[in-house]
């Protein structure tokens, strides 16, 4: 039995609801039930929290799974708080012991104090911004994909932790061009296949 964690980030502040990322939520839970072997726990942040519970989770799975927007090209205030909260709370608890060095050369080994090793983790994002933001010559991100350019910082963030990250998933034009049938269609496909490697010793 696999366990996994799913973070729900999304957030009603300002014009957004938070219903997108609900729905997105929704669909990994439809999708990981049909497995019959997978054991969920859910946070919603955006309906508060316990931070040393939220340590006792992220210790507990095998699998961490973020869904948040983006907004100003960042996570919301909403999950970073949650981030700095849970993190800070899992000093020495499980989450992360130290940076990694030692006293006697500084210089090295820096990020290597993750007590999560074994773990691994997902992340999906959506943005107002279409796909071919990132990828058409010109456009706003000069070529430079989500996970190399935007989330670059949360990806090495999981890996201070000692996560092992997972194919991320974005969902883009959500707000100008949203069709939300088709994206959750092509998400569940995408879900199902990465969920269906890592447990297929399981399944056997």
């Amino acid at each position: 039995m696999k366990k996994v964690f799913i973070i729900n980030g999304g957030q009603n502040f300002g014009h957004s609801g938070g219903k997108y990322n609900q729905t997105i939520a929704d669909s990994t839970l439809e999708v990981l039930k049909d497995f019959g072997n997978v054991e969920i726990k859910i946070t919603n942040v955006d309906a508060g929290y316990d931070k040393n519970e939220e340590v006792e989770k992220f210790v507990w799975a095998d699998y961490i799974i973020y869904h948040t927007p983006i907004w100003w090209f960042q996570l919301p205030n909403g999950l970073k708080k949650y981030i700095d909260e849970v993190f800070t709370a899992g000093h020495a608890k499980g989450i992360y012991m130290s940076d990694g060095r030692s006293s006697d050369n500084p210089k090295i080994n820096y990020g290597t104090g993750g007590m999560l090793s074994g773990r691994k983790y997902m992340v999906t994002t959506s943005w107002n911004a279409p796909e071919t933001a990132f990828t058409l010559p010109g456009e706003f991100f000069n070529e430079t994909s989500v996970d190399n350019g935007p989330l670059f910082g949360f990806h090495r963030m999981n890996a201070f932790i000692s996560l092992e990250k997972m194919e991320s998933f974005h969902f883009h034009d959500v707000e100008k061009n949203a069709d939300v049938e088709r994206d959750m269609k092509i998400y569940k496909e995408h879900i199902k296949k990465v969920f269906e490697q890592e447990l297929k010793p399981q399944l056997a």
